[in-house]
């Protein structure tokens, strides 16, 4: 494995996005393609939650595997064995505990979270949009019995 010198990991590290990746778009381009608008990186929840669907009141974000903690106690052992262990371990579990914090705060003000994976989106878009289809037909259904 190549070491990266502090420029190179800084440069390299630059050009990971943080809006408009490639499974925000993969699951964008499903949502539109069934008819369903939304909006994206909407600042006025917390988290800036990656897709919104206002109408539902229902709020996605999608996490990438390694930044959001996917398997925890498996990657944080291979992650301590690493180049600069306690920076990454760190950061990962500030990012958990964020996303936990969003979460709980949104739950809290009356949206529903859903939380895909990269991978589950890129693999199976159309069971993602199974997953949120269900969760507006149960809010529907609650609405109807209220």
């Amino acid at each position: 494995m190549d070491v990266l010198n502090k420029e190179q990991r800084h440069k390299a590290m630059s050009h990971i996005k943080s809006k408009d990746t490639s499974i925000e778009l993969a699951l964008r381009k499903a949502l539109w393609k069934k008819g369903y608008r939304y909006r994206k990186n909407y600042k006025a929840l917390p988290g800036s939650p990656d897709i919104v669907l206002t109408k539902h009141r229902i709020v996605i974000f999608c996490d990438g595997e390694l930044f959001h903690g996917k398997n925890w106690e498996v990657m944080r052992p291979k992650l301590l064995k690493g180049n600069n262990p306690e920076y990454w371990v760190s950061k990962i579990e500030r990012n958990m505990k964020r996303d936990w914090e969003n979460e709980k705060t949104l739950l809290f003000l009356g949206w529903t979270v859903i939380r895909f994976w990269g991978n589950d989106i890129l693999k199976n878009p159309d069971g993602c949009i199974k997953v949120i289809e269900e969760t507006i037909l149960e809010g529907l259904t609650e609405s109807i019995l209220d």
